[in-house]
């Protein structure tokens, strides 16, 4: 017998979803935006953009963290290095993120003290074992990484830890949606639901797409089984006319999301307005750290000279991020920009648009 997940890999199920999706695209021509670095991966590895019919496209949106956050915010964590004595932990993906003029790999290899940490719990061990030193967290994340971020400003407060601190640039799915629906350059017909996104916030968030837009979404697991049906889900709905908010990862997504976490971050964090690359400043779509826990706050307790932001010159990062063009239509893609040697965080991150198309040699058509 398969296993569940055998089941999601089934090549016999994947071919009787293709079909289905090439009947149900005959005499269409649709964009499906997938908001998730992880979608954006398989979607590579399994070759299903090029796989899709005549007439139905893929796109890769903003569901990579790394790749969202601003210059402006990589500027300020590159400050944030140079306070003196401090420690600044952070994710593998953010040491090789460019910034207007250096990296925070660069920074690390001058003398600042940079650790690469697998999880924030690991920060706040360090805090722990460093005590006359601040230890600086960079917090970068969606919805499905601030609650473990917001756990470790609490347990520092219950253990009386006064130097952890956390630099919050995570940012919130919906809103940036939202965003892209709102474009006028952006065509998108629906939308590919982000999987693990959905496993904390549940469902409810994305509902104003059908009820304001018009817009189906449904969110999908990261099989090929997963991602098909959540493709064939979608242009069901654009045959049928109707815009709903599908669920195409029942194991692991319900309608409520992750409670417990929802309560945890919103204990440390508030909406509140904040910059993408690429869509710009958009509203309640970041996660600042309330009034009441400011004593964490590393942006607060530092205020960090950061230099003037600029912008990579011919990276058009910010375009693949809305969807307007695939990573092979920058014109540095594979030439000035590659994985080896990358100009923009979209070819940095494992997530990234452009490192996906490169590392699987993916094509628009």
């Amino acid at each position: 017998m398969m296993t569940n997940l055998q089941a999601f890999r089934d090549p016999t199920i994947a071919r009787e979803l293709m079909d289905a999706i090439a009947r149900l695209a005959e005499g269409k021509n649709v964009n499906l935006m997938e908001v998730c670095g992880t979608h954006t991966v398989s979607i590579a590895r399994y070759g299903f953009r090029s796989a899709m019919p005549e007439g139905v496209h893929l796109l890769s949106g903003p569901g990579c963290p790394v790749c969202v956050t601003p210059n402006r915010s990589i500027d300020t964590m590159i400050a944030l290095a140079r306070v003196p004595d401090a420690i600044v932990t952070t994710f593998g993906d953010m040491i090789r993120v460019p910034g207007s003029s250096t990296t925070l790999g660069a920074e690390k290899a001058a003398g600042a003290d940079v650790r690469v940490v697998y999880s924030p719990l690991d920060a706040l061990k360090i805090a722990r074992e460093n005590p006359s030193r601040p230890v600086i967290f960079l917090g970068v994340g969606f919805e499905t990484t601030a609650p473990a971020v917001a756990a470790t400003i609490l347990t520092a407060e219950a253990e009386g830890l006064t130097n952890y601190y956390v630099y919050s640039a995570h940012k919130r799915t919906p809103p940036a949606i939202e965003a892209i629906v709102n474009d006028p350059e952006t065509n998108v017909h629906g939308f590919i639901l982000p999987g693990h996104v959905s496993t904390i916030t549940g469902l409810a968030p994305y509902q104003v797409l059908a009820d304001r837009y018009h817009v189906p979404g449904v969110v999908a697991g990261f099989e090929p089984v997963d991602i098909l049906s959540a493709v064939a889900r979608l242009l069901a709905q654009i045959d049928e006319g109707v815009a709903r908010i599908g669920n195409a990862y029942s194991r692991g997504v319900d309608e409520k999301g992750n409670v417990a976490a929802q309560r945890v971050s919103d204990q440390v964090f508030e909406a509140c307005d904040s910059e993408w690359r690429g869509l710009g400043m958009i509203p309640a779509s970041g996660s600042a750290i309330r009034e009441e826990h400011a004593a964490h706050d590393a942006a607060r307790a530092f205020s960090p000279d950061v230099e003037p932001t600029v912008e990579p010159r011919g990276c058009r990062c910010g375009d693949v991020l809305r969807g307007i063009i695939a990573p092979d239509k920058c014109p540095l893609f594979g030439r000035a920009c590659t994985a080896e040697s990358p100009v923009g965080p979209c070819m940095v991150s494992s997530e990234g648009s452009c490192a996906a198309y490169y590392r699987y040699q993916e094509h628009s058509r």
